[in-house]
């Protein structure tokens, strides 16, 4: 399950440090190659064929600083290849005095972006990041939404709402999911087609100042590629089963890391999944706003039988409805807590033998799986895996146990 990692980069991460200057180059001339036909497939892919294979454009490497050419040796330019936030309710829980937050960082990368931004983001209510926008769109940027109709443009004249419509009174295109009773609850952006956003933090107040939340962002021509697919797919109106998977192409390894995307319902992510915790050598942790899905629990239950260290924390509220596998966990004598914040924990994390992340936008269950517009990247790297442990060991610090005698164990 372990692979080694190449350092060839200097990694960027931070959950509340000094934001970094995104300079982002124009698109040159697409170059047609395959980005990984050479390549060992990850472990935890299995690919359709022996030789998979997938085209994609390829464009410059982002770089801090241009390199200017002397007589003199330069050392290599630092490259960035991913970025790592949390949000903090404790310590930035104020959008008027937000120096440090994710929304911060979104709007440099809004700021930064020249050609396209491409969203695919469930719900949204901050002014400043519709000011960031509507400022890309007025200097010839693509921007582009694709919402959710019942908790995105349905609701937008209420209080506290209206960004929506700032954005389509400025010649910002925005569309829905076509009043369809699922969710699209996907939380990804694209900008330039060269660097990805994704995670659990939707645009909103709630989400980044009061929500236990993560993101991701990916400096990577081929992750967007293969979110540009979705993307377009749902701009598109391809919704649910009715969307082709590609799920065999949905893979590359950047700088030694190798990266996986799945979509829901397409993909049928939950399997995945499982098959991932099935093969679980040391442990598992897990953050889960809504953790329904009782298969996915009994294959985490069956490796902490079989001697894996598997304990997770549970948002409170979603964890005393019957269908959560919180009963299901505790009467099986796993160490499982409910969250300590007083709004949600709504991160969707699983970490595992201290070297895979998965993180996303679906939730674990059924509805997540089979019906909802969602998002999952799994990643095999451990420095990020530190940084997700880190997150996990806060959260499971603050978090309380279950009251004894809260279930009755049959």
């Amino acid at each position: 399950m372990k692979m080694k990692l190449a350092v060839l980069l200097i990694f960027v991460l931070t959950v509340a440090c000094e934001p970094l200057d995104v300079e982002t180059p124009v698109l040159p001339p697409v170059t047609q190659i395959s980005f990984y036909a050479s390549e060992t497939p990850p472990p935890f892919i299995v690919p359709a064929t022996d030789t998979p294979q997938i085209i994609v454009p390829i464009t410059e490497t982002l770089i801090e600083e241009p390199i200017a050419v002397t007589d003199t040796p330069v050392p290599a330019p630092v490259v960035k290849r991913w970025e790592v936030y949390f949000t903090d309710p404790l310590i930035i829980n104020d959008p008027n005095n937000s120096n440090g937050s994710i929304e911060d960082r979104l709007i440099q990368f809004i700021n930064g972006a020249q050609v396209s931004i491409h969203i695919a983001s469930f719900e949204f209510n901050l002014p400043r990041v519709t000011d960031a926008l509507l400022a890309a769109k007025a200097r010839g940027v693509d921007v582009r939404w694709v919402t959710d109709n019942e908790n995105g443009l349905d609701i937008d004249a209420n209080p506290n709402r209206g960004q929506f419509t700032r954005l389509m009174a400025g010649g910002v295109e925005v569309k829905d999911d076509a009043g369809r009773s699922a969710l699209m609850h996907n939380k990804f952006w694209i900008f330039d087609r060269q660097i990805t956003w994704t995670g659990s933090t939707n645009i909103t107040v709630n989400g980044i100042y009061k929500q236990n939340n993560n993101a991701i962002v990916l400096y990577s021509p081929e992750i967007s590629v293969i979110y540009e697919r979705e993307w377009e797919e749902l701009w598109n109106a391809q919704l649910g089963r009715r969307a082709p998977s590609t799920v065999n192409t949905q893979w590359t390894i950047l700088e030694g890391t190798p990266i996986q995307v799945l979509f829901s319902p397409e993909d049928s992510a939950v399997s995945h999944l499982i098959a991932l915790i099935n093969d679980a050598q040391v442990s598992i942790r897990f953050l889960a706003f809504s953790f329904t899905d009782y298969p996915m629990a009994q294959a985490m239950i069956a490796r902490a039988q079989s001697g894996v260290d598997v304990q997770g924390v549970f948002e409170t509220f979603g964890s005393n409805s019957p269908r959560s596998e919180l009963k299901t966990f505790w009467c099986a004598g796993l160490p499982v807590r409910q969250d300590g914040n007083s709004s949600f924990l709504h991160d969707k994390i699983i970490i595992i033998d201290n070297s895979i992340v998965v993180t996303g936008s679906l939730n674990f269950s059924s509805s997540a799986d089979e019906d909802n517009e969602e998002n999952v990247i799994i990643l095999d790297n451990p420095e990020i895996a530190g940084l997700y442990l880190q997150e996990y060991q806060k959260l499971w610090d603050q978090a309380v146990n279950v009251e004894t005698g809260a279930f009755t164990c049959e």
